[in-house]
């Protein structure tokens, strides 16, 4: 069975001439036009459909103003993303999460290990049509502040972590995925 992941139509979330980079919105309206117009699809059938956007929860990890910061190894599945850095936890939504959020807490527990569940503040859509990936997706960022608790790669064959301080993400800006350097440029000049 192929893997069905929710999407909505293009122009619900992203209208024309769409932007590129992390957008102010507000979290209610965005999760009311979800409930209206999202639907799951084959993972496969919406690849390479740009009138589509796949949903990715994108979870940014802090601790004060130090960031998780990760980096892919060449254990992972994708060449594309060997040796590249990222500040997100976070992946596509499906059938069985309930909503959203759901899925985000999904995401984390898949991907990192903490003795916490992450309370996430809503920062904004994040959209970039440059990349073939990226005109097919589109996330959904949020933020948490770990406070001082520890926080851990979990598929240790794939990633490498550790908070890291703003200075430390500064020097690999130019090594992070795009969605990571979108939204680090965002996070550490609001201003944006």
């Amino acid at each position: 069975m192929t893997e069905q992941v929710l999407v909505v139509p293009r122009p619900a979330l992203v209208p024309e001439p769409g932007w590129r980079g992390v957008r102010d919105c507000d979290l209610d309206e965005v999760l009311a036009t979800i409930g209206v117009t999202g639907r799951y699809e084959s993972r496969a059938a919406v690849e390479d459909d740009p009138g589509l956007k796949q949903l990715i929860p994108y979870l940014v990890v802090r601790d004060g103003t130090a960031y998780f910061l990760m980096r892919r190894t060449r254990g992972g599945a994708d060449a594309r993303l060997h040796d590249l850095w990222s500040i997100g936890v976070g992946g596509h939504l499906n059938p069985g999460d309930d909503g959203v959020l759901d899925g985000l807490r999904r995401e984390w527990h898949e991907e990192v290990e903490a003795a916490f569940d992450p309370q996430p503040q809503f920062v904004g859509l994040l959209n970039d049509d440059s990349t073939p990936v990226g005109r097919v997706h589109l996330g959904l960022v949020f933020e948490i502040d770990a406070a001082g608790r520890s926080v851990a790669v979990r598929e240790k064959d794939k990633l490498t972590g550790g908070f890291a301080s703003t200075d430390a993400v500064r020097a690999v800006a130019d090594q992070l995925e795009t969605w990571s350097r979108l939204v680090f440029d965002r996070l550490d000049d609001p201003d944006r």
